[in-house]
């Protein structure tokens, strides 16, 4: 790391996070007096983007290579009251929280107390949304059934593909006025409204190179005045990449990252996508810029490496615009999730892993920044030696990177639909979501937990925590006789509050559909402008609506143990059974240890649980599998929590694997912590009997201690296990290096601990930064020592 590179990562690490009301104060600014009345919905959306990037301040910091910021300042995070309104009450807690703060001055309260709020309170895309809920809808919600994600926040999951490296502004503005010059208004009922989102999307398009502009000015400002003559010529050079990119299709490595960065910064200006836009595929954009420099002498390896560690640094300026309610409670986290891939297939089917590959496995482990997050996507056609690299880094603890089979990715795209090129292309976003690569707009719906539904339908479609009829009666469980007389009950549940959540999804689709399009954000993704139709209305090439199932571990054990105690071995009654989750145990103390240590578990490679495990999917896929948005989307299933998990546990009683009221449910397909006795590969075995193919993703986290890597073959047995689990279809697994007395004594000493970093679920955080509650879920899951 270079003396400029160790300042900046410092800059990075010791900045205030803190909440800016700049982009809140020009999104309004807008609205209250600039806007046209004649302008229809997407023109005014691009003009209000133009207003926020023609009026937003211009930061550069000191030393840095690549330029531009979100806010104001590294750190400075920006809201979108047009999506949802913090309240004061809502500022003040996030300004006085103990943990992920962020700081809330008096200027930014006073703004928003009277010009925001007075503005937005009521007129926002979240109270349209909310307003138009039904009343089944709410108290599922309210219940903590579902969680939705575009509830307060905007669509953007998705990734950039190859488009920004091989073509510029002006030749994008060139394909815009060509698909405008197509349009027919005699025979095509839409074309008037394909004329105005091109317009939009042209205004978008002029709008970043303006952007860049900006940066290329005070760039040259700033080298008039530099007396350093090295810095001087730095400055120099950055302003002449500002001006070529991104109006121009990048020529060099520098112009292709800071290319990539201006539409970063574009992207999560126009609105909040909060998941994890990113480059995808960074080894594969940018090795041809480097091989070619290389070859002409114009870059070197160090050189390309110190513009990289600055790239790693912009990413770390950028928490997660902080949310409000219930989403707070379950993504409480600065990680904006963007996750770079690396590795893979090239489209023609053939190993991808080049010296890019390498490099950026060396940034990823000598910054050690939380962002961006990193992945290695692993095919068998991947040399041992990519694998074994990655898990190096992984042994340092740092949870980072994440491995992926990309086998399996691309199965599971071509399965939904998409070209074999363009799932060659794809990879996976945030934390395991599968898609295709700057072709697809995929967006996460919002968590679904599992565990909780067999909780109703243990009360007869009853709440016991909310008090509400909130299930369809499926019968009072003291009469069911058989464990399939469970099974259809529970299935019949889960059928009925997919319906309520997809109906509540639809809605909020075609809210955003008709209020808050996103005309830079199509102009980045294949066909948005080739057919003249705005990313959130179905303009990508395919389009994708999951629903993150929670609590497989949970749920599978806790309908194992009931199968085995009320139904097979009928040691415990229904009615007994039902009074000790509801008075969480008190006075069934011998059921409690039954279930926890007498009872099948997932994660031994035991069919006696797995089974369950197999039940519960195929209901699941069943019932979510194929329904269709209004933008024409297919829903489809995922399994993976964030930090969901947590918050679903707060909302339950005590669960029938013998889980506490109110504690975590287990995440992703992970096995309930500290219930998989057998090992590592018995987990992945176990792991390995859903199909996981049928999924967007899947999220399998497994913990080792420090001193199994003392052995010098603890490589390439980790690298093994990986293989292995893929060559069973497993998506994908990732490791915590750490011992639970390590974190314990985090707990009671975080001073000491500052740079302790953890694998969560699909991120890595900061140990101190987590709730206790996720703490200890943490210290909690199983630690290996062995193979």
């Amino acid at each position: 790391m270079t003396p400029r590179i160790k300042k900046l990562r410092k800059q990075s690490l010791n900045a205030v996070t803190k909440i800016s009301a700049e982009r809140a104060l020009l999104i309004t600014e807008f609205y209250k007096s600039h806007q046209s009345p004649g302008d229809s919905i997407p023109v005014q959306r691009a003009k209000a983007f133009r207003y926020i990037m023609k009026n937003k301040s211009i930061c550069i910091n000191d030393g840095e290579l690549i330029v531009g910021e979100r806010g104001p300042a590294p750190k400075a995070t920006p809201t979108y009251p047009e999506i949802t309104v913090h309240s004061l009450q809502d500022l003040d807690i996030l300004n006085t929280r103990e943990k992920v703060w962020f700081r809330v001055d008096k200027e930014t309260r006073n703004a928003y107390e009277n010009t925001i709020i007075p503005f937005w309170e009521g007129h926002s895309n979240r109270d349209r949304v909310m307003n138009r809920m039904k009343q089944p809808w709410m108290d599922a919600y309210n219940a903590g059934i579902f969680t939705e994600f575009m509830e307060q926040r905007a669509p953007g999951h998705t990734v950039a593909g190859n488009k920004i490296y091989q073509k510029g502004m002006l030749d994008i503005i060139l394909d815009i006025k060509e698909s405008l010059s197509k349009l027919n208004f005699i025979n095509d009922p839409k074309a008037y409204d394909k004329q105005e989102e091109l317009n939009a999307m042209q205004v978008a398009a002029e709008t970043i190179i303006l952007f860049a502009s900006r940066h290329a000015q005070k760039l040259e400002e700033l080298a008039k005045d530099e007396k350093d003559e090295v810095r001087k010529m730095e400055l120099e050079i950055m302003a002449e990449v500002c001006q070529n990119v991104p109006a121009n299709a990048p020529q060099t490595f520098h112009e292709a990252l800071q290319y990539y960065w201006f539409v970063h910064l574009g992207v999560v200006t126009e609105l909040n996508p909060w998941d994890s836009f990113n480059p995808g595929r960074l080894d594969q954009h940018l090795y041809p810029f480097y091989k070619k420099e290389l070859a002409e002498g114009t870059l070197t390896k160090d050189k390309a490496t110190e513009l990289l560690q600055s790239f790693w640094v912009k990413f770390n300026n950028h928490p997660a615009p902080p949310k409000v309610g219930i989403t707070a409670l379950e993504s409480n986290t600065y990680t904006d999730f963007a996750l770079i891939n690396l590795g893979g297939v090239k489209p023609d089917g053939s190993d991808a892993v080049n010296e890019m590959s390498y490099i950026i496995l060396d940034v990823i482990e000598e910054m050690r920044l939380l962002q961006p997050s990193s992945m290695v996507q692993l095919s068998k056609k991947n040399p041992e030696s990519f694998i074994n690299r990655a898990v190096k880094i992984v042994k340092t603890g740092f949870g980072q990177p994440s491995i992926f089979n990309t086998d399996a990715i691309i199965q599971e795209l071509t399965n939904q639909g998409k070209s074999l090129i363009d799932a060659r292309n794809g990879g996976a976003s945030g934390c395991v979501e599968s898609g295709a690569f700057g072709t697809e707009s995929y967006l996460l719906t919002g968590y679904f937990n599992l565990p909780k539904i067999l909780e109703v339908t243990l009360h007869n479609g009853f709440d016991p925590r909310t008090l509400k009829q909130i299930g369809l009666q499926t019968g009072d469980p003291k009469s069911f006789k058989t464990m399939q007389d469970l099974m259809n009950a529970f299935e019949k549940q889960v059928q009925h509050f997919v319906n309520i959540k997809i109906e509540g999804s639809n809605i909020i689709e075609k809210t955003f559909m008709t209020h808050i399009p996103t005309p830079f954000l199509s102009i980045i993704i294949d066909d948005c402008v080739a057919t003249g139709t705005d990313y959130i209305n179905g303009g990508a090439r395919y389009n994708t609506n999951y629903i993150q199932g929670v609590g497989m571990g949970t749920i599978t054990d806790s309908l194992t143990a009931l199968k085995q105690h009320v139904f097979e071995e009928k040691n415990t009654s229904m009615n007994d059974f039902l009074k000790a989750l509801e008075n969480n145990f008190e006075g069934a103390e011998d059921l409690h240890y039954k279930l926890v240590y007498k009872t099948p578990k997932y994660g031994n490679d035991d069919d006696r649980a797995d089974d369950q495990l197999k039940d519960v999917f195929e209901l699941y896929y069943n019932a979510v599998n194929g329904h269709k948005s209004p933008r024409g989307a297919a829903y489809r299933i995922n399994l993976l929590p964030t930090t969901c998990h947590v918050y679903f546990g707060s909302v339950m009683q005590a669960s029938a694997d013998g889980r506490m009221a109110k504690t975590p449910v287990s995440e992703g397909i992970s096995p309930v912590q500290g219930a998989d006795r057998k090992g590592p590969t018995s987990v992945a075995k176990s792991a390995a009997k859903i199909d996981h193919l049928r999924t967007g993703g899947t999220l399998l986290n497994q913990k080792f201690t420090p001193s199994f890597f003392e052995d010098e073959t603890s490589i390439s047995k980790v690298s093994s296990l990986v293989r292995s689990y893929f060559k069973m279809d497993g998506h994908h697994i990732q490791f915590n290096v750490v011992n639970a007395d390590t974190l314990r004594d985090a707990q009671k000493h975080p001073e000491h601990y500052k740079d302790l970093i953890v694998r969560v679920a699909g991120y890595s955080d900061y140990f101190n930064d987590l709730g206790e509650d996720l703490q200890n879920e943490i210290i909690n899951r199983t630690e290996h020592d062995n193979l």
